[in-house]
């Protein structure tokens, strides 16, 4: 049909980007421009960073007890902590030696070595994930299943078993798996996945953040690119339902913590869709629909989630913690032309392909009296509905970026990336 043709054809623009982002949504300039924003180049030592939370070290030394891990480290002194064993998710990172682990690790449930169960959360800034989770196309609901929090189930070839480490070098890690994966309508998937994790160079976060990284702060950043191809006999149409690449950031809150996602405010339609577990309390979300950018309060207490389809969703977002002095930027392939995305809501969908590029969870009690699943925050982005043929592949890139140092250095960044000053967020 025409539209899984589009669909197709924006798959391969996105192949064609293999670990290439586009610019900043807010980035005109180049990074060799003289109207780049100014930020303090100071060759002293930067600011300590806030030593609060858990030790990078401490959650290597703990993870390492449970399974192999491969460290990559940075020529600006940061490092990220990757296991195979665990899906090939990147788990955690630090911004310098000695530093805090920015990752949300789940300890208990490592500890409990438990597997198959509703959702096997061990943590992790970067795993891979495919959608859509709800709906009549849906991969994590058995067929004629309610759509609710009981029923929901993880695929299991998502997060059980060890993903092969097939290429290794000083700053990339490449890692291959297959897997078959039915979906609520009966369409069986036959996939093959190549993860390739990368940690960045100065250089090449300057180019593609669009602006220098300021000398003035410490930080650390890495690249996934996700490749997935159809290994099956069919062409994947429609009909049927399709997939897309899901990459899921889990992070833990810390005091004050906003996520922040710039819009479109030219564009028509709905800004957020803010339904997913019931509508979000204006208390939580705040959308400045004028000036273009959302607040959503992370703080891993209150079950909601929020989503921006591709009308509005520009190819970054973030969040930021006043007290911490952390400033945490995403930016992901968000191809030009690309409108039909897996929708994920839990509900049989009248428009299953309106689905969201980019989505932020955060973790809370599922009900009154019963447990949160873990106490984080998610940032995510998703590939378009993958329309491919037998032997044909779509690859998403997620990007991942810490600082910390100097606000006006921090303030630099989030002007320039997001749109969005520090001064415009909440001080709690």
């Amino acid at each position: 049909m025409n539209t899984a043709r589009t669909v197709l054809a924006a798959a391969t623009l996105s192949l064609a980007c293999h670990d290439r982002t586009p610019a900043p949504p807010n980035a005109g300039p180049t990074a060799a421009s003289p109207l780049v924003p100014t930020v303090p180049t100071a060759s002293s030592s930067a600011t300590p960073i806030p030593r609060a939370g858990t030790r990078f070290d401490d959650d290597l030394a703990f993870l390492s007890q449970h399974g192999a891990l491969k460290v990559l480290s940075s020529p600006s002194g940061g490092k990220i902590a990757v296991s195979g064993d665990y899906q090939a998710r990147v788990l955690t990172s630090e911004l310098e030696s000695g530093g805090q682990s920015l990752g949300f690790i789940n300890r208990k449930f490592i500890e409990d070595g438990k597997t198959g169960t509703q959702f096997d959360n061990y943590g992790g800034e970067d795993r891979f994930w495919l959608g859509p989770e709800g709906g009549q196309y849906a991969l994590f609901f058995a067929p004629k299943k309610p759509f609710t929090f009981e029923n929901w189930q993880t695929p299991h070839s998502l997060q059980e078993g060890a993903w092969q480490l097939t290429s290794e070098t000083p700053t990339s890690l490449t890692y291959d798996h297959s897997m078959t994966l039915p979906n609520y309508s009966g369409r069986v998937f036959k996939v093959e996945i190549e993860r390739r994790i990368s940690v960045l160079s100065p250089e090449q976060a300057s180019e593609r953040l669009g602006m220098p990284v300021p000398a003035s702060v410490h930080w650390v950043g890495f690249s996934t690119s996700n490749r997935l191809k159809n290994t099956g006999s069919d062409t994947w149409t429609e009909a049927g339902g399709g997939l897309s690449v899901w990459i899921l950031g889990m992070f833990a809150p810390v005091s004050g913590t906003r996520v922040i996602i710039p819009f479109d405010n030219h564009a028509t339609g709905e800004v957020v869709n803010d339904r997913y577990f019931g509508k979000v309390p204006a208390d939580r979300l705040t959308v400045a629909e004028q000036a273009g950018y959302l607040l959503f309060k992370c703080d891993g207490q209150y079950r909601s989630k929020i989503g921006l389809g591709p009308a509005r969703a520009k190819a970054a977002l973030g969040s930021y913690s006043e007290s911490a002095g952390l400033l945490t930027l995403i930016l992901y392939t968000k191809p030009t032309g690309a409108t039909r995305y897996v929708n994920s809501m839990w509900e049989t969908q009248k428009e299953p392909y309106g689905g969201d590029v980019v989505n932020s969870y955060n973790d809370g009690p599922p009900a009154p009296g019963k447990p949160a699943t873990g106490g984080f925050y998610e940032i995510e982005s998703s590939s378009p509905a993958a329309a491919l043929a037998p032997g044909a592949s779509l690859t998403h890139v997620h990007q991942t970026y810490h600082f910390s140092g100097p606000r006006d250095a921090l303030d630099a960044l989030a002007r320039h990336v997001l749109g969005v000053g520090l001064s415009e967020l909440p001080k709690d």
